[in-house]
């Protein structure tokens, strides 16, 4: 890979689409601080979902009650030069978008479609500048979306040192990273880039892609991170702990954290089940839906950090002694993993944990006015809020939806019918809607109400003074 000119890196600073401040960083203002909440997969059906079961449907989210309330339009572009647009996104891409400012293809982290050149991240560019700079996710931190802002590579997958020369999932190969090796001439795979990176706090799950020996090296990746500075931290009683003057990389699960709520059993959506007459015809016969469920703690939960505690420590630790500032990326991830296997309980518990991380984020910002807290999403998804009974229901027919469905009992004693339909795969697929933006009061006069998604790049990194 290639490093991007610095008449093109010019060019990503400089936002047309947005409102023009004045330049922020003034030498008495104090810190300056941007936390980017970001919820993967979060649309307006999973806001709207998360909202009806967590507070009825009369009720509000704290998002709701932000002052600056917009939309993104999501861009994505083929993997060549052509520019041509893809529609539909993946979380790389998009993380790359709002990291870099730049509009690349999917599976990329950082870099640029085609050329595949190297672009800088706010992150790298706070760093050098003097801020601090965090990422904490429920995913693994070597996930696409933590990682777009902190490494570098071709193909999202190539997460450790083992999967770079070939990524295999069910005996299918999907891809590799070989340019991307030390030994070509890259940065090497996306956990050693986090381990030999300038971030200040790391903190997610992904402990296994960090037990691999580094390429070229005798000593594990968590050990290539610990001689560059980082405590390494494993548990919540060592979150609870870690000191609050250090650097940390904290890995609490081999992959994605658990989810803190589950369906009744685990149940996810499933497909309604049809007689054998409606198999001849579909207007004979019956159809039966699933049964309703109810949402229930997880059990697998007990014992992770939340997304909370995670956030708290990262605020205390990138604030601690610092009277520059720091830029703070947190993602709620499972709203989009458990979206893709179709489990909306999980959804709903994975944006109320986003909920918790706002709290924690608007109190900080009390505290230190000149922080700018923005929350938005990656990509749409597939779960749809639809009729629990159908419109035309009164037709001597049976109808029903053509995907699987949950009905989910809500506390308010109604039934929620929440639907995946986008693919016949194991697995739900993204969808291509715009998604929602929310801001504090910092954001008032800097966001606009409607913006594309490389620009949320462009307010940060003014707000930086970068």
């Amino acid at each position: 890979m290639t490093r991007l000119p610095a008449a093109a890196l010019a060019a990503l600073l400089t936002c047309t689409a947005c409102p023009a401040p004045a330049q922020e960083q003034a030498a008495n203002d104090g810190p300056r601080n941007v936390i980017l909440i970001v919820g993967d997969g979060m649309d307006e059906q999973q806001v709207t979902i998360a909202r009806n079961y967590l507070h009825g449907a009369g009720g509000e989210l704290h998002l709701d009650r932000l002052p600056l309330r917009g939309a993104m339009q999501i861009l994505t572009t083929e993997n060549n030069t052509s520019g041509r647009p893809v529609y539909v996104a993946d979380s790389a891409n998009t993380a790359t978008s709002m990291a870099t400012g730049v509009v690349t293809s999917r599976g990329r982290l950082a870099t640029t479609a085609g050329a595949d050149e190297d672009v800088p991240t706010i992150v790298e560019l706070a760093t050098a500048a003097g801020f601090r700079a965090g990422i904490v996710s429920s995913a693994s931190v070597t996930d696409a979306t933590p990682a777009s802002f902190a490494a570098h590579i071709s193909f999202r997958l190539c997460e450790n040192p083992d999967l770079m020369q070939e990524v295999v999932v069910s005996d299918i190969r999907l891809g590799d990273c070989v340019a991307d090796m030390k030994s070509s001439g890259g940065r090497g795979s996306i956990a050693e880039q986090l381990a030999e990176s300038s971030l200040h706090v790391l903190l997610g799950g992904g402990a296994k892609h960090f037990a691999p020996t580094a390429e070229g090296d005798t000593r594990s990746v968590k050990q290539v991170a610990r001689d560059n500075g980082f405590t390494v931290l494993e548990s919540e009683q060592e979150l609870a702990g870690a000191p609050v003057d250090a650097r940390l990389l904290g890995t609490f699960a081999p992959s994605t954290l658990p989810v803190r709520l589950r369906g009744e059993d685990g149940r996810t959506a499933e497909k309604p089940r049809r007689s054998f007459l409606n198999y001849i015809h579909r207007y004979l016969g019956s159809v039966t839906l699933p049964a309703p469920m109810r949402c229930e703690p997880n059990p697998a939960f007990e014992g992770i950090p939340s997304l909370q505690a995670m956030t708290d420590i990262a605020l205390r630790n990138l604030s601690h002694d610092n009277d520059k500032g720091f830029f703070l990326m947190v993602e709620s991830a499972s709203i989009d993993k458990q979206s893709h296997e179709r489990k909306p309980c999980g959804s709903i518990g994975e944006l109320q944990q986003l909920e918790e991380v706002l709290d924690s984020a608007l109190a900080f910002a009390r505290q230190q006015p000149n922080t700018l807290v923005i929350v938005t999403a990656d990509h749409a998804q597939a779960a749809q809020l639809i009729p629990e009974t159908s419109l035309f229901a009164a037709y001597p027919i049976p109808v029903f939806t053509p995907g699987y469905l949950a009905r989910i009992v809500t506390p308010e004693g109604s039934t929620m019918a929440v639907n995946y339909a986008t693919t016949t795969f194991f697995m739900e697929e993204h969808t291509g809607a715009a998604v929602p933006l929310y801001g504090n009061a910092e954001a008032l006069g800097r966001v606009p109400p409607f913006l594309q998604q490389p620009d949320l790049f462009r307010i940060s990194s003014d707000y930086l003074g970068l």
